[in-house]
C-alpha cells in the first residue's frame, strides 16, 4: 500500500438501518453520495485512560478504559438541491442514527452508525462560498461494533 491523496473520497447516508453490523450487513443497504464536502475530518476509537497509583510502589499504571468511536464535522458547500445534503439536514432534526460509508480513491471502505448532532449554514463574507458545517457523533451497535473497515485488496 503507498500513501494517497483524499482526493475522490465519496461520502454517503442511509436512513437505514444495516440487519448486522459487518460488511456484509452494510453493504446491503442503498446509500445517497452527500455532494461538496470539502473536508471530512477524522473518525476513530479512542480510548479512556484509566489510571491506578498504588502507594507501595508510588508508580502509575495505565489502562484502557472505554472507548468512544468520536466525532466528525464535515464541511460542505452548501447545495440545497442535493438529495445527500437534504438527507443529512432532516438527520439533524432526528433522533435515530444514520448509517454512513466512506469510500477512498483505492477502494477501501468505512461503515458506521451516527447521530447528526447539527447542521449549520455559514453565509460568510462577499468573497465567501455559502457553506454548512455537519457533526457526527460516531455510536457502537449493543454488542460494541463501531467503525467496520472493508479494506481493498
Amino acid at each position: 500500500m503507498t500513501v494517497r491523496t483524499s482526493a475522490g473520497t465519496i461520502f454517503k447516508v442511509s436512513a437505514a438501518i444495516p440487519a448486522s453490523f459487518d460488511a456484509t450487513g452494510y453493504a446491503a443497504l442503498t446509500y445517497t453520495p452527500v455532494g461538496e464536502i470539502t473536508d471530512l475530518g477524522e473518525f476513530g476509537r479512542e480510548y479512556s485512560l484509566v489510571t491506578h497509583q498504588p502507594v507501595g510502589s508510588r508508580g502509575t499504571q495505565k489502562f484502557k478504559g472505554s472507548f468512544n468511536e468520536g466525532s466528525i464535522t464535515l464541511s460542505i458547500g452548501l447545495d440545497t438541491d442535493d438529495a445527500g445534503q437534504i438527507l443529512m439536514k432532516a438527520a439533524s432534526l432526528s433522533d435515530n442514527n444514520y448509517t454512513f460509508r466512506v469510500e477512498t480513491q483505492n477502494g477501501d471502505k468505512y461503515f458506521f452508525q451516527a447521530k447528526v448532532m447539527s447542521w449549520k449554514v455559514n453565509i460568510g463574507s462577499v468573497d465567501s462560498i455559502t457553506t454548512a458545517s455537519c457533526s457526527l457523533e460516531v455510536t457502537t451497535s449493543a454488542n460494541g461494533t463501531g467503525i467496520v473497515e472493508e479494506l481493498s485488496a
